[in-house]
């Protein structure tokens, strides 16, 4: 058979898509009616036809091109083998099977209707590409095939990502799946949340209300479940449907699911948690806090604490007129109220002149700049003896309470202490100095919480002054030094926040524990004395260990150290760094690390340009 060169076969080609684009107006544009038969018809008409030219044009073209005639042929062959597929699922091809194959297999369905669309993609994008580097060489006397076949294998390689895109897309529309990453998990009951249900002496009820399979509620079951061991028959635990018993709920005071609720007798407290797992991520970190907040309050009698005012104190909303503004105690009688305390003012309108409330749970005196009424500090002086408990945090810049310190055998020295070796920084100056940390704890319940700890949670005290023990002590009256300072720290009697001669390095006292026998029958007197009133103001309560300390020793005082200890959280810490570690940071990533890369690189090309040189001697010497 002889062979002869041939023209371009890119008119062929067009014929061809014609014939496609004929079959895609009468099935996707007309879509019914005789239109749709006309067009579809003469569109496969003309695509077979097309293929039969292209047969004939390579039977009778060279050598050279026979390849590539061969190669568009198949082309033609898949495209048409797109078209069957898509006609077989289709309303077309209910004639075939009796019956549209959605429904007599309508996997096979979807499997023809995703595969005609990429079966058509990989026949057309080729098929451009091969015919444009073919008409590019039809007058060249030799063809090309190795410039045709990249041009093929381009067609196919993009056809086949655009295939892959749309799949991946497709799939990531349809499967309704979400992966979290990110660090979360349910807060589990906490040591003293379950003190405080081992101490229950009446039924506890708790209702969740949550609907079946509800993954919020899942986690709010298992953290109960997991309380509820420490006293199986006075915590009792239900869970309920809300749209199941819309009875029960409205006797609770619950209209939604999603909400906890805690009742003894008359006293019911509620917890609105939610249905939605992402919105309900933070309240389930911090369950174990807000269930013990609620369970205080339902299994523990409401106890007063007053704070004494009008002489300066950080309880009081506002600075007194001419002085310079200091941190409020705002955040610690949030936390006390969040212990069921109620918290009320006392001074001489409230009768401090007199004598202090009988309901007192205690006494708490934060950080007053002036001196109190004799009156007063007798009125506190006669509450101590009669079993009162008492909560002095002092500052060396207010009084020294020497009437209320003597008897129990302390003294306040209103000295600045300093800590050249161990402290906060916060300004970067020598002042920082004053700012002691310390994690130097006793095994007494008013540190409970901190020595449990084992030092994780260390106390800053910004600005504490000196106190001492008087020795001896008065008759029986017992000192515990709950806090000392670190062992480097000096009374700095001149300010400098330098050690000079005379100011020796000590652990001194920052939080003593005074306690007094009373006669049978009566409560026992107990104190807390603080050398800083900063310690519990709001500059650092929101520091762990600070915290720690005020909740556990408000315990102590109102007779509640059994339920003592650390509550369960998970929160996510934010991490943290000093100005050296940011500094350090950067210039690590900004020049250290281009630094590291460049060294590499001048050593890998030293090593290539001395192998260069002796192969060259190697080579010569073969010579």
């Amino acid at each position: 058979m002889s062979t002869r060169p041939v023209g371009s076969g890119l008119p062929v080609t067009l014929v061809y898509v014609a014939g496609l684009l004929a079959v895609f107006i009468g099935e996707r544009i007309l879509g019914a009616g005789t239109g749709r038969t006309v067009f579809s018809a003469l569109g496969m008409v003309v695509a077979v036809g097309a293929l039969a030219w292209r047969f004939t044009r390579m039977r009778s073209a060279a050598a050279d091109r026979r390849a590539v005639e061969g190669w568009v042929l198949g082309l033609y062959g898949l495209g048409l083998v797109a078209l069957l597929l898509y006609f077989l699922q289709s309303d077309a091809g209910a004639a075939l099977f009796g019956g549209p194959l959605s429904q007599k297999a309508p996997k096979l369905a979807v499997v023809l209707a995703a595969l005609f669309p990429a079966l058509l993609l990989c026949a057309l994008l080729p098929l451009a590409l091969v015919e444009v580097a073919a008409a590019a060489m039809t007058r060249a006397p030799v063809l090309e095939t190795g410039r045709a076949r990249s041009a093929l294998y381009s067609g196919l390689g993009l056809a086949f990502v655009v295939v892959f895109a749309f799949a991946s897309m497709y799939v990531a529309t349809q499967a309704d799946v979400t992966w979290d990453l990110s660090y979360f998990r349910t807060a589990k009951p906490g040591d003293s949340t379950r003190k405080v249900i081992r101490g229950l002496n009446e039924p506890l009820q708790v209702t969740l209300f949550f609907p079946p399979a509800n993954e919020v509620g899942e986690a709010v079951n298992q953290y109960f479940r997991d309380l509820s061991l420490e006293s199986p028959q006075l915590l009792n635990v239900e869970r309920l449907d809300q749209a199941v018993e819309p009875a029960r709920a409205r006797s609770l005071g619950v209209h939604n699911n999603g909400t906890i609720v805690l009742a003894r007798g008359e006293r019911k407290e509620p917890l609105t948690v939610g249905l939605e797992i992402d919105r309900a991520r933070g309240q389930l970190q911090r369950l174990d806090q807000e269930v013990q907040r609620r369970l205080l309050a339902v299994a523990r009698p409401r106890r007063v604490v007053y704070f004494t005012a009008g002489h300066g104190e950080r309880a009081e909303s506002r600075p007194v007129p001419g002085e310079t503004p200091r941190p409020s105690v705002a955040q610690l009688k949030e936390l006390l109220r969040a212990q069921n305390v109620d918290v009320r003012p006392l001074g001489m309108s409230e009768g401090l002149g007199s004598e202090v409330p009988k309901d007192a749970s205690a006494v708490v005196v934060v950080g007053p700049t002036r001196e109190f009424l004799p009156e007063e500090l007798n009125a506190l002086r006669e509450y101590a003896d009669r079993g009162g408990r008492l909560w002095l945090a002092l500052e060396p810049d207010g009084p020294d309470f020497q009437p209320l310190l003597e008897p129990m055998g302390l003294k306040y020295l209103k000295t600045p202490l300093a800590n050249d070796q161990v402290f906060f920084r916060t300004t970067r100056q020598q002042s920082d100095r004053g700012n002691l940390g310390t994690a130097s704890f006793s095994s007494h319940p008013s540190v409970t919480s901190l020595a449990a700890l084992a030092g994780q949670a260390p106390v800053a005290f910004p600005g504490a002054g000196a106190m001492d023990q008087i020795q001896p002590l008065p008759n029986a009256v017992m000192h515990d030094i709950s806090v000392r300072a670190h062992g480097a720290t000096f009374a700095d009697a001149n300010g400098n926040f330098a050690q000079d001669a005379g100011e020796m390095r000590r652990t001194w006292p920052l939080v003593v524990a005074v306690e007094k026998p009373a006669p049978a029958g009566k409560a026992p007197m107990r104190a807390v004395v603080m050398a800083d009133a900063d310690a519990v103001s709001d500059l650092v309560l929101g520091n762990l260990g600070n915290a720690y300390l005020a909740v556990d020793t408000l315990r102590w005082l109102t007779g509640e150290e059994s339920i003592a200890g650390t509550v369960s959280t998970e929160e996510d810490v934010p991490i943290q760094h000093t100005r050296e570690q940011d500094v350090a940071w950067f210039y690590a990533t900004v020049f250290l690390g281009p630094a590291l890369v460049l060294a590499v690189g001048f050593v890998k090309t030293r090593r290539r340009g001395r192998r260069a040189p002796r192969a060259a001697v190697a080579a010569g010497g073969e010579r």
